[in-house]
This record gives C-alpha cells, sequence and structure tokens, in this order.
C-alpha cells in the first residue's frame, strides 16, 4: 500500500469552501479508481496549510491517478489553493486502520529498509 500525500498552501478564510470541495468533487472523483483504498485531509489551525492523504493498493494505482484525474483535482481546488501543491509518494508502513500485508511478502523486500535511509544520505540517520 501507498499513501500519496499532497501538500497545499489554502488562500486566507477559504477553509469551509476547501473542505466542500474535497467533500462533495474530489472524493466522489476519486472513490472509483482502481487501487484507491482512502482519503484523509489535515487542515492547520490557522487554516492556511492543508495535507491531503490519498492511500491506494500499489505505487501503479497513485501513478495512474497522478497521470489522470489529479488534474482535474487541481482545477477543481484552483479557488482556494495557493500556488502549486506538492506531491509525495511513499510506502505504508504501519496503520491502525488499514491492513498492511506482512513487510517480507510486498514484492519479496521489506518496506521500511533503515539501510535504504543510511544509503540514501538521510538527514534523520546518524552514521
Amino acid at each position: 500500500m501507498v499513501a500519496r500525500s499532497l501538500f497545499l498552501h489554502l488562500r486566507p478564510n477559504r477553509v469551509e469552501e476547501f473542505t466542500r470541495i474535497i467533500e462533495q468533487e474530489v472524493i466522489p472523483m476519486i472513490r472509483g479508481l482502481k487501487g484507491f483504498q482512502d482519503k484523509i485531509v489535515l487542515v492547520t489551525a490557522g487554516g492556511l496549510e492543508a495535507i491531503g492523504l490519498s492511500f491506494w493498493d500499489r505505487k501503479e494505482d497513485a501513478d495512474a491517478y497522478g497521470r489522470g484525474k489529479f488534474r482535474q483535482v487541481v482545477k477543481a481546488l484552483a479557488m482556494v489553493v495557493e500556488g502549486t501543491p506538492r506531491v509525495e509518494t511513499r510506502e505504508v508502513s504501519n496503520s491502525t486502520f488499514h491492513k498492511i500485508p506482512d513487510h517480507a511478502a510486498v514484492e519479496g523486500r521489506r518496506l521500511f529498509d533503515p539501510a535504504r535511509l543510511v544509503n540514501a544520505g538521510h538527514p534523520h540517520v546518524v552514521r
């Protein structure tokens, strides 16, 4: 399972409209897509930043969304978002809500491998 993170800067005083668009336009738009599992949206207390997390069965499903419907999502949010959204896709290693496959069973490799962080020069890994 992978999570696609969307980082957004919201226009001032637009949180209510933003949440309405997510609920009434974005979620129905992506709900039936292949591999889609869930959508969670977080908004800062001041209402100027938001993070949208979408969960997908496979990276290929998330990538297909990114090449297709995602453009419509960005267009639907254009009136409430400032700047260009930033997107990151990562493997899900743990969840209390979603059933995550055994780490060893996923494509014959571990989802979380500390050696990958060290080898990639990750800033939070002490060598």
